[in-house]
């Protein structure tokens, strides 16, 4: 079985035993999270369920893995002849999470 939920904005598929990277949680690692806008359900025996906008009584939930950070990602600005010149980092966090069981 697996699943599409929305965490704050984005949307992550997820089948029971998937690890996935998400926005930085200020839950611990340990902790449980349960995500209950669930707005697909699929492979069960009844189907694929869609929802209006989410699934009624459907639930997602994970145990927090770690903290871990992005990549670094470089961004450089550059206006010829005008002597302007600008560099930039960015390096963004994550959750790591273990999705433990999806719920109908």
């Amino acid at each position: 079985m697996f699943a599409i939920f929305d965490d704050r904005g984005r949307q992550h598929l997820a089948e029971a035993g998937q690890k996935l990277y998400i926005d930085l949680h200020e839950a611990e690692p340990g902790t449980e999270i349960v995500f209950e806008r669930v707005l697909l359900l699929g492979g069960s025996e009844k189907g694929t369920t869609v929802g209006k906008p989410v699934v009624a009584g459907a639930r997602v939930t994970a145990s927090v893995v770690a903290h871990t950070k992005g990549p670094k990602i470089h961004v450089q600005v550059y206006k010829r002849r005008k002597n302007y010149k600008r560099h930039m980092g960015h390096r963004q966090q994550y959750t790591q999470i273990e999705v433990k069981a999806i719920e109908a």
